[in-house]
C-alpha cells in the first residue's frame, strides 16, 4: 500500500511539474525567438534603408546627367548658335565624311 501511495504521489507531482517545465521552456524559447524576430526585423529595415539610399543616389546621378545634357545642348547655348556643317547643305545626306577626316 505504501508503494502505491508513493507511486501515485510521484505521478501527481510529475503530472504537475511536466507542464510547468514545458511552459517555462516555452517562455524561454519565446524570449529568444522574440529577440531573433526583433533582430530580423531590424536587419530587414536596415537593408530597406540601404537600398533606398542607393536608389536615391542613382536617381540623383541620372537626373543630374540629364539636366547637364539638356542645359549643354539647348538651342540658346552660344556654342549652338551657328549652323552646323550639315545645315548649309540642301541635302544633309549628300555631305562627305572625307572632308573632316572621319
Amino acid at each position: 500500500m505504501k508503494t502505491l501511495i508513493a507511486i501515485s504521489i510521484i505521478t501527481l507531482v510529475a503530472l504537475a511539474l511536466v507542464p510547468q517545465m514545458y511552459l517555462a521552456h516555452a517562455q524561454l524559447a519565446q524570449q529568444t525567438s522574440e529577440k531573433q524576430y526583433l533582430n530580423l526585423r531590424a536587419v530587414v529595415w536596415n537593408e530597406f534603408f540601404r537600398m533606398t539610399t542607393a536608389a536615391f543616389t542613382v536617381g540623383a546621378v541620372v537626373s543630374g546627367t540629364l539636366i547637364w545634357l539638356v542645359w549643354r545642348f539647348r538651342e540658346s547655348n552660344p556654342k549652338n548658335k551657328g549652323p552646323t556643317k550639315w545645315e548649309h547643305l540642301e541635302d544633309p545626306t549628300a555631305g562627305s565624311y572625307e572632308e573632316d577626316g572621319h
